[in-house]
């Protein structure tokens, strides 16, 4: 796990030629539209780099003692024609690159996605919310940058340096050689800055995203903040953070701001040559002026290279950070061969289980037991005993490191894992309800429940029992994490949820908890009709509420100590029975 949180706080630096051949993959389904593009990219950047040679000739015409007017209309003319055509073609090039990049970074946000849905439950517990969130949002919208703007623009000015200084080398070889020394202390300089500003964005990406997990994760928690006064503690913690990110930053302002003066005094520099050697090489008035145009042509794409080296590095950094998620494999994985099962009967068996959470830190320890079809089973034993860690076993959250857990007498690593879950339902102690209304809530944006089907779920598990007194019944619009309801009315929704799906098989972890009284009868009512759907799985602290189990499975450090139904166990007069007396005399 250590190896896969390394790659997600993106320490693990990736070569350029790894990037590069990964980023590549996307945009070989658009490789004709971008072919297109070149093409349009490389009529423009001819069309921009013969401009001057237009101005050149009105000059040189302009300085006879015979001016012929007619051709310089002329010429005027096409420069004009040549600059209309030159934006152009601009324009549509933009356009097809926008669009193509826009369907890259599409089919990307979408890859990333499925990939982190496809991640473990212990993967989630150990990665930083903020850090993916910023991988599918900020991360992707550089990688957009970097298809729609910054390859093509790239190759563009190389090309425009190219074609500028051939041109240059045609008109006067000799004031283009005496200019090559500034030629070659421009690209020195390039070098120097893009690979400074490369560390100075890996770091400042990297404080960024440390910034949005900070972010993610006491926004959340402000309640919290708020009830223990620690809000200049956390405005120490958010200071520090964004000391950080304004550290970074300053270093590459600071790179640009020496580096853009710089490139400024050497054009300069080439300006005030180029007029001294103009004369002393006896160049024309025209040629002088292209020369001057010329310079202006190539430390203008020299100027723009640098800010796309920004974005560039911008874009590499991200693409790297995206690679090192997409890259952290999911731990929890259907088989090549694995099963699909349309209908669980419901029977339930442990053989020899061990699981731990990490090492040989075991939580459960040769556990064995059998649920038979429709058996409400209930677990309970002392906090971190190993109730929730078999329900959670039982979905394949985590993998056991020995032993079998079957189902039907089907090994569940031979299941499917969306066939798995997808017969067995799960109420939690924590509800999560989503912004939306009480139908998407139940429903899931499953479209094909109708909302006679909604409220038929509703009145079974009593939730209609609150909803019938909302202004819009079950399209009431809930804030986030459904804040706007009580935890009773939340757990009711809970089940809801769970019956409209059609489980075979229904997990319940702490459902009655923190619940008050009036509603905890209302949620009795719904578990008392829930029995009916299939097998139940249960864990309770509060032992009134399991007394009519059919089998209880006692539970101490790991491994089961004791079995029965309630009778039973309280007639051995064991652990179980202790707790009883002691909940009873409470």
């Amino acid at each position: 796990m250590n190896e896969e949180l390394e790659k997600l706080k993106g320490d693990k630096k990736l070569p350029l030629s790894v990037i590069l051949k990964r980023t590549f993959k996307y945009i070989r389904p658009e490789m004709m539209t971008f072919i297109i593009a070149l093409v349009l990219l490389g009529v423009n950047a001819f069309l921009d780099i013969i401009s001057p040679l237009f101005s050149r000739q009105i000059t040189d015409e302009l300085v006879k003692d015979n001016i012929n007017m007619h051709l310089i209309v002329n010429v005027a003319i096409l420069m004009f024609m040549v600059v209309v055509f030159n934006q152009i073609f601009l324009y549509i090039e933009s356009i097809i690159l926008q669009k193509c990049g826009q369907r890259i970074i599409y089919r990307l946000r979408n890859e990333i996605f499925e990939h982190i849905e496809n991640m473990s439950l212990n993967q989630f517990n150990e990665m930083p919310v903020g850090s993916l969130v910023t991988r599918v949002t900020s991360y992707t919208a550089s990688m957009s940058d970097l298809f729609t703007n910054v390859f093509v623009h790239i190759l563009k000015n190389l090309a425009t340096i190219v074609g500028v200084y051939v041109i240059m080398f045609t008109i006067s070889p000799s004031l283009s050689t005496a200019l090559l020394p500034v030629v070659l202390i421009v690209f020195i300089a390039s070098f120097i800055f893009s690979k400074k500003v490369k560390e100075f964005f890996r770091k400042e990406r990297a404080a960024i995203s440390d910034m949005n997990t900070f972010l993610s994760e006491n926004l959340a928690g402000m309640k919290l903040t708020q009830i223990f006064n620690q809000e200049e503690a956390k405005e120490e913690q958010f200071n520090e953070k964004n000391e950080a990110i304004r550290k970074q930053r300053f270093n590459v302002i600071t790179a640009f701001g020496i580096y853009r003066p710089f490139i400024s005094l050497v054009f300069n520099c080439a300006v005030a040559l180029t007029f001294v050697l103009g004369l002393k090489y006896h160049i024309t008035a025209g040629e002088i002026l292209a020369f001057y145009l010329y310079l202006s042509k190539f430390f203008n794409p020299i100027q723009n290279l640098s800010d796309q080296l920004n974005s560039l590095q911008k874009a590499f950094t991200a693409s790297e950070r995206i690679f090192n998620l997409l890259d952290v494999q999911p731990q929890v994985l259907d088989k090549e061969d694995a099963i699909e099962i349309e209908k669980f009967e419901g029977r339930i068996e442990f053989r020899n289980v061990w699981f731990a959470y990490s090492d040989e830190n075991w939580i459960l320890k040769d556990v064995s037991f059998v649920i038979e079809p429709k058996q409400t089973c209930a677990f309970v034993g002392a906090t971190g005993a190993g109730k929730t860690t078999i329900l959670s076993l039982i979905v394949r959250n985590y993998e056991i490191q020995k032993g079998e857990i079957l189902i039907d007498g089907i090994n569940i690593n031979d299941i499917k894992i969306a066939s798995l879950r997808r017969a067995v339902g799960q109420m939690l102690q924590d509800v999560f309800l989503f912004s939306g209304t009480i139908k998407s809530n139940v429903t899931l944006h499953d479209e094909a429940f109708s909302d006679e089907q909604v409220l038929e779920a509703c009145e079974y598990v009593n939730a209609d029992s609150f909803i019938k007194r909302l202004p819009n019944g079950i399209n009431e619009e809930l804030i986030e994490k459904g804040e706007n309801l009580s935890q009773g009315q939340r757990q009711l929704l809970s089940f809801a949820r769970t019956v409209i799906h059609k489980p075979q098989i229904l997990i319940l972890d702490e459902a009655t908890a923190n619940i008050d009284t009036e509603t905890e009868v209302l949620i009795q009512e719904s578990l008392e009709k829930m029995k009916n759907i299939g097998t139940m799985l249960v864990v309770a602290h509060r032992l009134s509420t399991i007394q009519h189990a059919d089998q209880i499975i006692v539970l101490q450090n790991g491994k089961v100590i004791e079995r029965g139904d309630h009778q039973s166990l309280l007639k051995q007069k064991g652990y179980y029975y202790k707790l009883y007396r002691l909940q009873f005399e409470n």
